[in-house]
């Protein structure tokens, strides 16, 4: 056991001195909090310029309806927009047009709409501006014009409305997930929550499964495991190795949950004071999908780091090992592909079946416990199976391991390797 501790005290000081853990460990956090402040700075200066605009009606007699459909404030309580210039069914259009589009390149306009003859037909409206990006402005915009539009063909057909909003005006629906601790309003957090949940599992079975897989060959190609195998058994190596990566990484999650729980707790009061009014939105995470994904994970990460070690076992150089990982990789990518299974419908059958397949319970059954908690017996049935996975894999893959480490030249073919599992 002391063999073992020592191992593993190796693998973790040797990863967590090194300049990319502090680097991707600190500069993440950091990263966040940055791109969260810049975004609060510039959401306050993004909403303070009222847009001069004009309108070209060539139908005539939709100009009135259009501003009144643009009477917006921004926040600072100016116009959202300005109508500068009304061209009410002008002589010439073209003439209108090419005016309106110098006063745009000589910024004295932000732009104008262009209201076609036949626009009752169905001709689309045109807004001619140098600023394409503006998508929330386009919106109002085509609002506005449509409704006038709208409103002109009732008209025409002895149908008088005062306000065409009112009437039109759909009724929101809410979605209310029931659950056994009752009833609350669903605005995508479920689908946010999980998908987060999944995806750090995704990526952590595959940087540190892969990370285990490169310092198995790191050492063969520099003769130290030969040095290492003449004092430690193999399996005691392997399983030093394995833990002493899981720290590593059990490591840089503690300092980014205590980062995230300190960004959240003064997140709220960092937007009011930046923005007053702005709150950041409350994701609630349950105790009970962070014990589950927790309990996958570790059985998971057993499972695909004994497969990594066992490959890096296999090889000779950074080359041979690229070869070698993309059957194991292609595993955790198919997993993370069948998501859209569990989303459409978390207790089909389909669903549980993929969900009990031990290389792809931490993510499909994680997720269906975010989603839509399964009965008690299919997760502790999966738990179960993988349990009972990750015990033959890795006394499969040590074997693969205790032979691998001191072999050296051309890989192995699956013949040799099945003589390798023989050996004693």
């Amino acid at each position: 056991m002391r063999k073992i501790w020592l191992i593993i005290k190796r693998e973790y000081l040797t990863r967590v001195r090194s300049k990319g853990f502090i680097f991707s460990t600190i500069g993440l956090p950091l990263f966040s909090v940055g791109i969260f402040s810049i975004s609060l700075f510039l959401a306050t200066r993004a909403t303070d310029h009222t847009l001069k605009i004009s309108i070209l009606d060539n139908l005539g007699g939709l100009s009135a309806q259009i501003t009144a459909g643009l009477q917006g404030k921004l926040p600072n309580g100016q116009p959202q927009y300005n109508i500068v210039k009304i061209l009410d069914r002008p002589a010439s259009g073209e003439e209108a047009r090419r005016q309106l589009n110098d006063q745009i390149r000589a910024g004295e306009l932000d732009g104008f709409i262009e209201v076609p003859k036949d626009v009752l037909e169905g001709k689309s409206a045109l807004f001619y501006t140098r600023n394409s990006g503006d998508f929330s402005s386009m919106h109002t915009l085509n609002t506005a014009v449509d409704n006038a539009v709208i409103e002109r063909r009732l008209s025409d057909r002895g149908v008088h409305i005062d306000d065409l909003t009112k009437l039109v005006h759909g009724v929101d629906m809410t979605m209310v997930k029931v659950s056994k601790s009752g009833e609350s309003e669903e605005k995508g957090q479920t689908f946010v929550v999980g998908f987060s949940v999944v995806m750090i599992l995704y990526m952590t079975l595959l940087v540190y499964g892969v990370a285990t897989m490169r310092s198995v060959v790191e050492e063969k190609t520099t003769r130290i495991v030969e040095i290492l195998a003449s004092s430690v058994k193999p399996i005691h190596l392997l399983a030093g190795k394995i833990l002493g990566v899981a720290a590593v990484g059990f490591t840089q999650y503690l300092i980014w949950g205590t980062c995230a729980m300190l960004i959240s707790g003064y997140g709220s009061s960092m937007a009011s004071a930046m923005r007053p009014g702005a709150s950041v939105p409350n994701i609630h995470v349950p105790t009970s999908l962070l014990v589950y994904a927790g309990v996958f994970f570790v059985v998971s990460y057993l499972l695909y780091a004994s497969l990594y070690a066992a490959m890096g076992a296999m090889v000779s150089s950074e080359e041979e090992m690229q070869q070698v990982q993309l059957p194991v990789t292609l595993i955790i990518v198919v997993a993370f592909l069948l998501y859209p299974v569990i989303m459409r419908d978390a207790n089909s059958t389909t669903s549980v079946i993929v969900s009990m397949v031990p290389f792809f319970a931490p993510i499909l059954m994680v997720l269906r416990i975010a989603l839509q908690t399964p009965p008690f017996w299919q997760i502790g049935l999966c738990l179960l199976i993988s349990i009972v996975t990750t015990v033959g894999i890795v006394q499969v893959s040590s074997k693969i391991y205790r032979v691998g480490i001191l072999m050296y030249g051309k890989r192995p073919s699956v013949v040799e390797l099945m003589k390798w599992l023989k050996y004693t």
